[in-house]
C-alpha cells in the first residue's frame, strides 16, 4: 500500500506567507517531516496523532543528512502513509526539493510539488525593498552563494552576474560574503552599487544592514551578521527609505515568550507578531482529560437541569461541548440555562458553539464574576461551574455564600509540558528575551519548572492580578501587568511598556 507524500514550501518565516494549499497539506498529515523552521506555528496545524519528524537541516547543521531524508520520505510514503515534507522557502529554489521528488519517483511514490514564497522575493518585500521597480530595473537575477562543496570549482560566472542589469538577489552567502563581494568586483561590477543584508526575513528577528557592494563584507563582520541572510544588490535597495513597512512596528524587535499551551499560543503569538515582535513560543501546560472523565460526561449530559451553567476558561468551553455533542445530537438538549462566561475570550469560544452569554463581568476574574452574579438574586438557583482541576475555588465559596447550590464539573487538568520542539529553551537560555507573558497562574509555575534563568532584563508580563500574585508568590515581580484581564489587555500593555512609542 502506497501513501503519497507533498513537497510544501514553508515560505520565508511569517506563518501567515504559507500558501492555502500548503496549510491543507499539514492538515492531512500523518507524517511531517520539517526542516529547521522560523515559525513553530506550522506544527500545530498537523492533525493530534501525527509523527512530527525534525530533519534539522540549515547550513551544515543536519539532524538528518540528506540521503536519510530521501529514505525516510520514501519509507513512510510506502506504509501507506500521507506524508508533508516540509521546507523554508520554495522547495525548488535551492532547496533541494528536486533531488527528493526525484527519489520519490523512482520508488514510484506518488507526490505533488505545493510551491511556496522564497525569501528571494517575499523576505526581500518584507526588508521594504521591491525586486523589480520601474524607475531602476525590469529584471532579477537569484543565484546561490552555496554550492555543493564537493565540487572543485564553482559553476557560477562571475563575469554574467556582475555584468547582469537590474537587481541580483543571493542566497546562503553570507559565510562567503568577502570572496563572492570581490568577485563580482573584479569582474566587472561597480562597487559603489547599493546593498543590503536582511536576515531572519518576515520574523520578529528580522534585521537589515545596507552599503555598497565594497563596503558589505567589512559591515557584516562588525555588525556579527550571520545566517540565515538574503543579500540584495541594485538600485532598489534606495526605496527602502521610503517603504520600510515592516520593521517600523511598534514590538519590532522585541522578542516576547508566548507559555500558553500549544493548541492555545496561536491567538496571542498572532496578535503580537501582528505588532512586529519576535515571538518565541514555549508552552508551559499542556491539557489533559479530568481524572474523573465519567463524572465530567455525566454532569456535562445533565446541564439542562440546572439553572446556570459558568464557564471561566475557553478550554473548559471547548471540552464542554466536546462531551455535550457526543452524548446529544441537538442543541435544544440544553435545555434554557443561563450562560455565563469570566471574559470577552472564553465568551467568543462559547459563541463559536452559536451559544449567547447571558452574564459577563465588567473586570474578567473570579471576582469580578461573584460581583456580576451578585445582582442576579441567584438564591436557591442551581449553578454548573465548568472549570480546571486546579482552579481557585472563590467562585465556589462566594456563589454559595449568595445562596447559590453548586456543583463543580472538573472539564480537564492543567499539567507541565515536556516537549520542546522548536528549541525555544535553547534559545531562551543562549540569547536571553525581552518580555515573558503568562496568562495563568499553571503557566508561572509551568514555566518556574523549567529551572531556566530568569533572562537578564527580561520583564514578566502578567495578564492581571491573579496571575501577578502568582509570580508574587514566587519571588517575581510583573513589570508588566494587563490593566483588562484578557489578551487584547495583555498585548496593550506590552505596547505601552515596551513599544517604540514609549520610548520617545
Amino acid at each position: 500500500m502506497t501513501g503519497k507524500c507533498y513537497l510544501v514550501g514553508a515560505g520565508p518565516g511569517d506563518p501567515g506567507l504559507l500558501t492555502v494549499k500548503g496549510r491543507e497539506c499539514l492538515a492531512k498529515a500523518d507524517v511531517l517531516i520539517y526542516d529547521a523552521l522560523s515559525s513553530g506555528e506550522f506544527l500545530h496545524w498537523v492533525p493530534k496523532g501525527c509523527e512530527k519528524i525534525y530533519a534539522g537541516k540549515r547550513a551544515a547543521d543536519h539532524a538528518i543528512p540528506q540521503e536519510g531524508i530521501n529514505a525516510l520520505i520514501v519509507e513512510k510514503a510506502g506504509e501507506g502513509k500521507t506524508v508533508v515534507r516540509l521546507k523554508g522557502g520554495d522547495p525548488m529554489i535551492f532547496g533541494r526539493g528536486g533531488e527528493e521528488a526525484a527519489e520519490l519517483a523512482e520508488a514510484g511514490v506518488p507526490f505533488e510539488i505545493v510551491p511556496g514564497i522564497s525569501s528571494a522575493i517575499g523576505g526581500v518585500a518584507y526588508a521594504g525593498i521591491p525586486v523589480t521597480h520601474r524607475d531602476h530595473c525590469s529584471q532579477l537575477t537569484i543565484f546561490t552563494g552555496h554550492e555543493d562543496p564537493t565540487k572543485e570549482e564553482t559553476s557560477l560566472d562571475y563575469r554574467k552576474l556582475a555584468e547582469a542589469d537590474g537587481t541580483r538577489v543571493f542566497l546562503m552567502g553570507i559565510s562567503r560574503l568577502a570572496e563572492i563581494t570581490a568577485a563580482l568586483i573584479e569582474h566587472g561590477a561597480d562597487p559603489g552599487t547599493p546593498m543590503a543584508l536582511t536576515r531572519w526575513v518576515t520574523t520578529g528577528r528580522q534585521r537589515t544592514i545596507e552599503g555598497t557592494l565594497a563596503t558589505m563584507a567589512e559591515i557584516a563582520e562588525k555588525e556579527q551578521f550571520k545566517a540565515p541572510v538574503v543579500a540584495i544588490l541594485g538600485e532598489v535597495v534606495k526605496e527602502r527609505a521610503k517603504i520600510n513597512w515592516f520593521e517600523s512596528r511598534p514590538l519590532f524587535g522585541q522578542r516576547v515568550v508566548v507559555t500558553r499551551t500549544r493548541e492555545q499560543a496561536g491567538e496571542l503569538s498572532a496578535r503580537l507578531l501582528e505588532l512586529g515582535a519576535d515571538v518565541v513560543e514555549l508552552p508551559t501546560i499542556r491539557i489533559e482529560p479530568p481524572e474523573d472523565p465519567v463524572e465530567f460526561s455525566r454532569l456535562v449530559a445533565d446541564a439542562h437541569t440546572y439553572d446556570w451553567v459558568v464557564f471561566t476558561s475557553p478550554n473548559g468551553v471547548e471540552r464542554f461541548f466536546e462531551a455535550f455533542y457526543a452524548a446529544y445530537d441537538d442543541a435544544r438538549s440544553f435545555g434554557k440555562p443561563k450562560i455565563a462566561a469570566i471574559g470577552p475570550g472564553t465568551a467568543k469560544k462559547i459563541a463559536e458553539y452559536r451559544f449567547a452569554t447571558d452574564l459577563l463581568p465588567e473586570t474578567f476574574v473570579a471576582e469580578g464574576l461573584v460581583e456580576a452574579f451578585s445582582k442576579e438574586h441567584i438564591e436557591s438557583q442551581t449553578v454548573l461551574w465548568v472549570k480546571a482541576g486546579e482552579t481557585r475555588d472563590i467562585l465556589y465559596e462566594e456563589l454559595m455564600a449568595q445562596g447559590a447550590i453548586v456543583d463543580r464539573c472538573i472539564a480537564y487538568r492543567s499539567v507541565p509540558e515536556t516537549e520542546d520542539p522548536t528549541g525555544a529553551v535553547e534559545r531562551i537560555r543562549e540569547e536571553g528575551m525581552d518580555v515573558i507573558t503568562f496568562t495563568s497562574g499553571s503557566t508561572v509555575e509551568g514555566f518556574l519548572a523549567l529551572g531556566l534563568p530568569w533572562p537578564e532584563g527580561c520583564k514578566a508580563a502578567s495578564i492581571g492580578p491573579i496571575t501577578s500574585a502568582k509570580l508574587r508568590e514566587h519571588g517575581r515581580e510583573p513589570e508588566i501587568e494587563a490593566a483588562q484581564s484578557d489578551l487584547a489587555g495583555l498585548v496593550q500593555a506590552i505596547v505601552e511598556a515596551c513599544g517604540r512609542s514609549s520610548e520617545t
